[in-house]
Parts: structure tokens; sequence; C-alpha cells
């Protein structure tokens, strides 16, 4: 019973050592603790909460941008508190600018999560899988998620930067834009949703250019690959 009650340690560092290990990463997600109790109990290595299924479950109202950032970290920090297996958390845009982001960053790692995403949407953002989203320029998102990687106080934190840009700019913008933020900020990258609806042509053609990328991240339905600077890293592609 006592052993239920306290926090694995090293999230980030086993996080790391996943992606490391050349195998594909399922990440179910969970929106509470008892939540992500089942997805440990059925033996995968982490959990993803959820952005939508936070909203759901505290506010019964669709994720459009109503919970705060102290309501998504809190949440966070629960379900950390609950498993020992690593878990990344939804954290929708960083909840401002460069500077909110710093203070985002801050406030996940307090919570005990292994990592983040951040998306660049504009604010107020939509779930990833609603209609109408619209994205800010490349270069302000890579000013936020350089401020997120700058302010993790563990290295081994892991910064998942999401774009939406497949639903609103097209494939091949949403690609480039992995592709840019990869190369300026060497963060982990995460193209969001370009899986869906996409033809078979342009599923290899993402595929030739993000050749090389060897270690999937499955968060609940979505696949992740890559490699920044040297580091393991994630890049998704949420169906």
């Amino acid at each position: 019973m006592t052993a239920r009650l306290t926090r694995g340690a090293g999230g980030p560092k086993r996080l790391r050592e996943l992606l490391d290990s050349g195998e594909t990463i399922v990440a179910p997600g969970a929106f509470d603790p008892l939540a992500a109790r089942l997805v440990e109990e059925a033996g995968f290595p982490a959990v993803y909460m959820t952005g939508f299924g936070t909203s759901a479950a505290l506010l019964g109202r669709p994720d459009v941008g109503l919970l705060t950032m102290t309501e998504m970290a809190g949440n966070a920090g629960r379900i950390a508190a609950c498993v020992d297996i690593p878990v990344i958390a939804d954290a929708d845009t960083g909840y401002g600018n460069p500077l909110n982001v710093i203070r985002t960053v801050g406030a996940y790692e307090t919570a005990g999560v292994a990592g983040i995403h951040i998306e660049d949407q504009v604010a107020p953002k939509k779930c990833g899988h609603m209609e109408g989203k619209q994205v800010i320029a490349p270069d302000e998102m890579a000013q936020k998620v350089r401020a997120a990687a700058d302010a993790r106080f563990d290295k081994d934190f892991v910064i998942i930067a999401r774009t939406d840009a497949r639903a609103v700019e097209g494939l091949d913008r949403a690609l480039e834009r992995a592709a840019a933020g990869h190369g300026r900020g060497g963060w982990d990258r995460s193209p969001h949703r370009v899986r869906r609806r996409v033809p078979d042509h342009d599923r290899r053609q993402g595929r030739r250019r993000d050749r090389g990328q060897r270690r999937p991240l499955h968060p609940g339905h979505g696949r992740s690959q890559g490699r920044p600077g040297g580091r393991p890293v994630v890049s998704g592609v949420p169906s």
C-alpha cells in the first residue's frame, strides 16, 4: 500500500531510455489517475495525459482552450504521482508567449511528468481533431519552443513541438514546419494528424522526407520518431 503513495523517480531519464531503445513505444491516453493506473497495469511503458480527455473529465466540455495551465499541470501531477511509468502531458500552446512558456515548463516539471508537447495553434486553441484551427507563424513557434528547451531544469525532460498545420496549410507545409523547427531549435518535433485521410502517395513522400528517423512513439493512436542534435527525441504522427 505505501509503495503506491510514493512517486517513481527519474521519469525524464526513463523516457529517454525508452526512446533510445529503438522499439515502438505505445503510450495510451489517460485523463485521470485511475485511467493512468489502468494503462500501467496493462503493461504499457508510458502514458500520455490527453488534453481533450482532461477537459471532458474536469469540465464536461470540449477541448477549446477552457482549462488553464495550472489546472492542466495539476491534473498531470496527480497522474504522475500514482504511476511508476513516464508521463507525457499535453501543454496546449504553452499558455502564452515565450515568458509564459518558461513558467509552463517549470510547472509541469514540478508536477513530475517526463515531457510535454506544445502546439503551434493560435489561442484560444482547439483539439487537433477539430475543424477551424489556425496556426501561428513558424518563427513565433520557434521562439516558444526554444524558451521551453532552455527553461528545463532536467535536460532529459522531453519537449515535443507539435504542428497542427496539416489541416490548415496542407501536408507539405506541415512537414516543412516540422523540419524547419527541428533544424532551428534542435527540439523534439511532432507533425499532428499527418496520416488522417492522406493519400498513399503523399504518405510515401512524407516518409522519404523524414528518412532516418527510427524511434517511433505512439501517443494513444499516434506515431512519433526523430532525433535532434544527437539526443533521442519524439516526432509524432497521431492519426
